[in-house]
């Protein structure tokens, strides 16, 4: 089954009375159980189609489907339950209310969710994601008071939170020093090989090259892309990451 079905997808920004098309004509499908990395020089449109596709920014023409499910028909308010309830979200910038502990920001979404009946099963889910993710010992931290790994795992653990069926993430490393890049790439597989569909920005090849498959996006126009199958063994990294980087040369990366 598709998890996202996009198809003719513009993107027009009219500043000071010029138009400027950062997304032109797009068309690709995402699988359920695929993660797919966007890679692209900056100012080519990556953020800007994982925004629009996922409904936090709106479309200027074609059509987007997720789940069978056409974004664009829907209204403001459905799409919102529609991000909350069947989406998650990881950032660069590790966005979390600084009034709250770890815990209680990881549990927020769930608890503003309508879906939610039983909150135990909430506290419970979060307990065991953050345990999966070691990050155990932090649940009452502030958010002051950890490290840049740390906080991006705890953000992977609100993501997760409401099960949703797709997770978004746009640069979800680039923030973060080689060592705790791995160990998020490790989470995001584990996800995934547990079923949740990932799409993902990033201009970093080592963290692309853990993908199953890598869409180049030039001018707003997908350029190219390559399959690489799941990434189940690190003995495959080398090899994966020598084949990315002949890709990315053959782009003009």
């Amino acid at each position: 089954m598709n998890s996202l079905r996009v198809k003719d997808l513009c993107k027009t920004y009219i500043i000071n009375k010029v138009q400027n098309n950062v997304l032109r004509n797009v068309s690709f499908e995402i699988m359920e159980g695929e993660m797919v990395a966007v890679m692209g020089p900056s100012g080519s449109g990556k953020s800007t189609l994982l925004y629009t596709v996922s409904g936090m920014d709106t479309l200027t023409a074609g059509k987007v489907h997720y789940f069978g499910k056409e974004i664009s028909a829907l209204t403001a308010n459905e799409i919102s339950d529609l991000r909350l309830d069947e989406m998650g979200f990881i950032f660069q910038q590790m966005y979390m209310l600084k009034n709250l502990s770890i815990y209680d920001n990881i549990i927020l979404p769930a608890y503003q969710s309508k879906k939610v009946k039983n909150r135990k099963v909430v506290n419970d889910r979060a307990r065991q994601l953050m345990h999966k993710l070691g990050i155990s010992e932090i649940a009452d931290n502030d958010t002051n008071q950890v490290s840049g790994g740390q906080l991006q795992r705890a953000c992977i653990c609100r993501s997760l939170i409401n099960c949703p069926k797709m997770i978004f993430a746009d640069e979800p490393t680039g923030a973060l020093n080689q060592q705790n890049s791995k160990v998020v790439m490790k989470e995001l597989n584990s996800i995934n090989q547990d079923g949740t569909t990932i799409m993902l920005v990033t201009h970093d090849m080592k963290v692309a090259a853990k993908c199953d498959r890598i869409m180049y996006i030039e001018d707003g126009t997908i350029k190219g892309e390559i399959t690489l199958e799941k990434f189940l063994e690190e003995s495959s990294f080398k090899e994966r990451e020598r084949k990315v980087n002949s890709w990315l040369m053959e782009m003009g990366w």
